[in-house]
């Protein structure tokens, strides 16, 4: 899966510090985690280096963290990656490169919350900042900052692959909670600023709560429904109610219904990124699956709700 050829080894990286950043270039370094599309290494105690290495998008993802995310990283109530350095495509490295802050804190995927009230509280106040009205001019999310309609393809490609596998029990209980979120009213107010990909392992915990979220590769302005499905997906049983409770402006019902449906789709990756990591399939990790089945459960719980 990857795209970069060039291998990327600690002393590539030093060698490209040495170049660019050289004030950098002697800090400890160790490789972090493997992302879908960038390897993270730790440099130092309080930086990180992204590298892309396995998708094309990457580049474009990475520039625009750097442009956008430092207007809105002072306000959040959680750390994020702060962009530091832009390292710009050379010979030795045709890809740019990003340097952030480091953020700790252990992904929910393998550490999921734990402390409902807390967790509830913390994601509430995180969405509620970032969820600030975007400039023109604001990165577009493409189809996921569309209509949920327009997903209906792909929603029920990936159904049928989960349902082909003995994956999910409930189908057709799957089937109407998107369906529901397809048909209801869409978004009507401001575009606002959204993370765009909060899974699991993307939103860090500590002592059993949220304690930072990373990636904002995917940062973008639309609905803010594309966000709220993140509830369901990592706060622990016992929170949604709280969650909604907290956030502000108070979610209408349709938009509820909408986050539902994104909620869903979020879900069927998860599930099939989990699978896949559970048989050794490229691209699997098997720590998505438990929370994106737990999601499904709860969804169709509240279907009517």
């Amino acid at each position: 899966m990857a795209a970069t050829e060039t291998e990327i080894t600690e002393g590539l990286i030093r060698d490209l510090l040495r170049e660019q950043h050289l004030d950098l270039a002697d800090r400890p370094l160790k490789l972090g985690a493997l992302g879908w599309d960038n390897q993270v290494w730790r440099l130092g105690d309080d930086l990180a280096i992204r590298m892309p290495w396995a998708t094309e998008s990457a580049d474009v993802l990475l520039r625009k963290e750097h442009t956008w995310l430092p207007l809105l990283s002072e306000g959040l109530p959680l750390p994020v990656p702060a962009p530091q350095r832009l390292g710009e495509p050379s010979e030795r490295f045709p890809r740019p490169w990003l340097v952030t802050t480091w953020v700790p804190g252990e992904p929910a995927d393998r550490a999921p919350a734990t402390r409902p009230a807390e967790a509830a509280a913390t994601l509430a106040a995180f969405l509620t900042a970032l969820h600030r009205p975007a400039p023109e001019g604001a990165p577009d999310g493409g189809q996921r900052g569309g209509l949920l309609a327009d997903t209906a393809e792909g929603f029920t490609a990936g159904l049928a692959s989960a349902i082909e596998r003995g994956l999910i029990r409930s189908p057709e209980a799957v089937r109407a909670v998107w369906e529901d979120a397809a048909a209801a009213p869409q978004w009507a107010g401001p575009k606002v600023w959204l993370h765009g990909d909060l899974h699991p392992a993307n939103v860090l915990t500590t002592n059993g709560t949220f304690s930072g979220v990373i990636d904002f590769g995917d940062l973008f302005a639309g609905d803010p429904a594309c966000d709220l499905a993140a509830a369901w997906i990592l706060l622990p049983d016992g929170a949604l109610d709280r969650f909604h409770k907290a956030y502000r402006p108070a979610p209408d019902a349709a938009t509820l219904r909408r986050a539902r449906g994104w909620a869903v789709l979020g879900a069927l990756g998860g599930i099939h990124v989990g699978d896949a990591g559970v048989h050794g399939r490229p691209g699997g990790k098997p720590t998505w699956g438990p929370p994106a089945h737990a999601a499904l459960r709860r969804l169709t719980a509240t279907l009517h709700r």
